[in-house]
């Protein structure tokens, strides 16, 4: 009986191992400095989306160090399970980190020109008939500027609604009141084209010197500006428990928008995971390998691109 039983065991579990993924993978590389996955439905699609990732050295898969979700992974497999192909690449940044070679003169530009060269690719392949945007974060910025390249629509996932400086300034009021006067002075010499060594020890990560020029290129873009020059269906998205960027972040590009959809999704985060709990939970899920995307999110998105 036991060797039976061992045999249905050994059976059902080969039977679970060979089913097939809904989607298959593979490696795109779009130039010298972007890579990314390609997430391919098994059965025939004709739509496209780009997902760009937010701030920092994030990979294609949502991770940075110390933070990794596999956010944005989860989020395109979702997407293709749904008959959506996807592709989401690494920031020029992450190959610059592993290769020991940053460019100390990157700009903003240049993860603009990034995702304009995705589209391009993408276009030039001539193998879907409709490409969508998936902006996440800074991403979302990133994404209107690509957007203008005559794609289909564009999705904004916690995308901030005023400028970089307005929005680091709100920041500083709200936890450190105390360096608010110094956070408009420098970004005043920022936008007079000059650089500063003087601001206090406790902003240097956003006015170190060495980056600097790359907020003041930054600084140059108002996403309530760049949403309103689309002429593409656009939904914007945002949680009720994102601690990076508020909801009236999203209502300022639902106002500016011509043609949005504002979705607001109760309890999902800034890593567009469902939190239950206080900010203690909030702030684990960010390096939170097993967390679950929304499944509304998902929902959301793939209504607006099939609708």
């Amino acid at each position: 009986m036991k060797s039976v039983l061992t045999i249905v065991l050994i059976s059902f579990g080969f039977f679970g191992y060979s089913q097939e993924q809904p989607f298959t993978s593979s490696e795109v590389s779009i130039t010298k400095i972007i890579d990314g996955t390609l997430v391919t439905p098994t059965s025939k699609t004709n739509t496209l989306a780009i997902i760009i990732a937010g701030s920092g050295p994030t990979d294609r898969d949502g991770n940075q160090n110390f933070m990794k979700t596999n956010n944005l992974k989860k989020l395109a497999e979702n997407l293709s399970k749904n008959g959506i192909a996807t592709f989401r690449y690494d920031k020029r940044t992450v190959k610059q980190i592993r290769k020991g070679n940053i460019d100390p003169n990157i700009k903003f530009d240049d993860f603009i020109n990034d995702a304009i060269a995705v589209v391009g690719y993408f276009k030039k392949q001539n193998s879907y008939d409709k490409i969508y945007i998936i902006g996440h974060s800074q991403g979302s910025l990133i994404g209107m500027m690509a957007a203008k390249q005559d794609v289909d629509g564009f999705i904004s996932i916690s995308g901030a609604g005023q400028p970089i400086d307005d929005v680091i300034i709100e920041q500083v009021q709200k936890t450190a009141p105390m360096f608010t006067e110094d956070a408009k002075r420098v970004f005043g010499v920022l936008k007079k084209g000059k650089t500063t060594s003087d601001y206090p020890a406790a902003l240097a990560s956003v006015f170190d010197i060495s980056i600097q020029p790359f907020m003041a290129n930054w600084m140059q873009y108002n996403p309530q500006e760049e949403i309103k020059a689309l002429e593409i269906p656009t939904l914007i998205i945002n949680g009720t428990k994102d601690l990076q960027v508020s909801i009236a972040e999203a209502n300022l590009l639902n106002d500016a928008a011509k043609n949005s959809e504002l979705k607001i999704i109760e309890k999902m985060n800034h890593v567009l995971f469902i939190i239950e709990g206080d900010e203690q939970e909030n702030a684990k899920s960010y390096n939170d390998h097993a967390g679950k995307v929304s499944e509304e999110l998902i929902k959301s998105i793939v209504n607006f691109i099939k609708k």
